[in-house]
């Protein structure tokens, strides 16, 4: 329920925080005074769409804050965790800012999100109806969700059952009709795909190949640079003749001669000896390799080729090696689930149809459910209806099969509410015959229905009474205060009878207050409330009849609650 409303900077309102308690609270007063002003705050609030048009002038901003008592709702507190924002068991405060510029700044518990999460946390925390705002009664589409919010569990679960075989339908209908429309598209591209895939595997491509290749082209390439430079280098160290090696073994064998005389001998003849050997084996290397030399022409164009190919295929399917191998290792896997779907595609049509038949046959179990639930929502309906001085109304939910090709995630049927309100008059859709006060007590009729099992914290009225007057209007007063025995209710009225039966009344009137107009609230006390209900049942004359009237309506509101 709404706990605390604090509104800065709104229309014609400076500043106003109220409380509000369980129960029925109206809010009443002149015409113009502010009263739907206060209806708008909560529903910009809940996520109503808002402009810089409600900004008291010269103001830069207005500012709407609310508390909250946080319903026991587990879809909320999930939707809540969805959006990363902690709720605790108590409360929840949303704010909303409007800006002159137009924007808005929307906040729950402290989190800034945007205006469709915060309508979506709203729905579960207001309903509100205005006078002329019987969106779903007056929508048809709309039936059909009243009806499964009645249905209860029962309905819920054969529901998702529904929906979740739909939705398997649907995509299985997709995958068949994306193959059959782009069939030729597919064709072409699984060739395509072949080529690819047989050019890659036909190359035989290795990690690493490429540089072995570099390596091994460059040294075909310059062969005879290489073996001037390895048969110097041998005839230098080991040639025939007085040769490098050769002078220093003299070298070596004289250090050894005087290397026990001198520990600095010892260390130059162990120096020497070590270049002797390292020459040495050096010497055999360069023997190895001028022995195994050979110019193969052969080679050196099969190489060239091999890394031409390469280049090839880097500029057709990678940047390298490794790259081109994922590469056709994702066409593989492509050309695999395309010779499955080509094998399956009899099988995914034969699906097709058993998934169509499991829709139809889950369907028609919904709509058994449905129909079952629809006539007690009729008898209940007209039950609360009788209770409004409806008594001779003939209230009818039918049942209209769609077209095998029209079925939707809803179900197999559309569902439209039937009226008529004289006897012998022929049903007729709701929608086009009930006039404005009818329609009052079929929404209120429902909401004392639904607010048993909605689980909606708040519902607001906005002058729904409006158009009825008398026994109706009493009869409006206890539906409206039937409905607050479960949620807690808000009204905006003009009738006495409505005032009189609420816990709490709250008085809205407008004063000029340094040359401009503000709307103030404040609760009104008994006494109060019976010169308010006095003057809304004479106007602006107050007598002693309508004083006396007054406080027999408090007199008998206060008696009904104790029985």
């Amino acid at each position: 329920m709404l706990q605390e409303l604090s509104v800065k900077n709104f229309a014609i309102i400076s500043s106003l925080q109220l409380e509000f308690q369980m129960g029925m609270t109206v809010l009443t007063g002149e015409t113009g005074a502010g009263k739907s002003i206060i209806i708008d705050a909560m529903g910009l609030l809940t996520g109503g769409r808002g402009s810089s048009d409600y900004i008291r002038q010269g103001a830069s901003k207005c500012t709407l804050e609310g508390l909250f008592t946080m319903p026991k709702n587990q879809e909320l507190f999930n939707l809540l965790e969805e959006l990363g924002i902690e709720a605790d068991e108590e409360s929840i405060v949303i704010q909303r800012d409007i800006s002159t510029s137009g924007k808005n700044v929307c906040r729950v518990n402290g989190r800034i999100i945007n205006i469709a999460n915060l309508r979506k946390v709203g729905e579960f925390l207001v309903d509100i109806h205005g006078q002329n705002e019987h969106q779903e009664l007056m929508q048809s589409e709309k039936h059909l969700g009243m009806l499964d919010d009645f249905g209860g569990k029962e309905l819920l679960k054969v529901k998702e059952q529904y929906e979740e075989i739909y939705a398997e339908y649907r995509l299985i209908e997709k995958k068949v009709r994306n193959r059959q429309k782009n069939e030729k598209e597919f064709a072409q591209r699984m060739d395509m795909l072949q080529f690819q895939s047989d050019e890659i595997a036909a190359a035989e491509l290795v990690l690493g190949e490429e540089e072995q290749l570099m390596e091994e082209r460059n040294k075909l390439g310059n062969f005879q640079k290489i073996a001037d430079a390895l048969a110097v280098s041998y005839e230098a160290i080991n040639g025939d003749g007085d040769s490098s090696l050769d002078k220093i073994g003299y070298a070596m064998n004289e250090l050894l001669s005087i290397e026990t005389l001198d520990s600095e001998y010892k260390a130059i003849s162990e120096a020497v000896q070590n270049s002797y050997y390292l020459l040495q084996e050096a010497s055999g290397d360069l023997s190895r390799h001028i022995d195994s030399l050979e110019l193969d022409e052969n080679r050196l164009n099969e190489v060239e080729t091999r890394l031409e190919l390469i280049r090839q295929m880097k500029r057709k399917y990678g940047e390298s090696i490794e790259s081109i191998l994922d590469y056709y290792q994702e066409i593989t896997r492509e050309l695999a689930d395309a010779d499955f779907l080509e094998g399956k595609t009899g099988q995914l049509e034969t699906l097709l149809v058993e998934k169509r038949n499991q829709v139809f046959e889950t369907g028609l179990k919904l709509r058994g459910i449905r129909k079952k639930i629809a006539k007690k929502l009729e008898k209940n309906i007209l039950q609360e209806l009788k209770e409004l001085y409806m008594e001779r109304t003939v209230f009818d939910i039918r049942f209209m099969e769609l077209p095998e090709e029209q079925f939707t995630e809803e179900g197999l049927d559309q569902v439209e509410f039937y009226i008529t309100t004289n006897p012998g008059e022929p049903l007729k859709p709701l929608v086009r015959v009930a006039s404005g006060g009818e329609l009052s007590r079929v929404m209120l009729a429902l909401k004392t229905i639904f607010s048993k099992s909605q689980g909606i914290t708040s519902i607001v009225f906005d002058e729904v009474d409006t158009g009825v007057s008398g026994r109706v209007a009493q009869a409006i007063a206890d539906k409206i205060y039937q409905i607050s025995e479960n949620s807690q209710v808000l009204c905006i009225t003009h009738l006495p009878q409505v005032a009189a039966v609420a816990d709490y009344q709250y008085f809205i009137e407008k004063e000029i207050i340094g040359e401009r107009t503000e709307t103030k609230v404040r609760r009104l006390k008994q006494n109060e409330r019976v010169a308010e209900i006095a003057r809304m049942l004479s106007g602006s004359e107050i007598t002693k009849l309508t004083t006396e009237h007054a406080k027999e309506l408090l007199k008998m509101a206060g008696n009904e609650r104790k029985d």
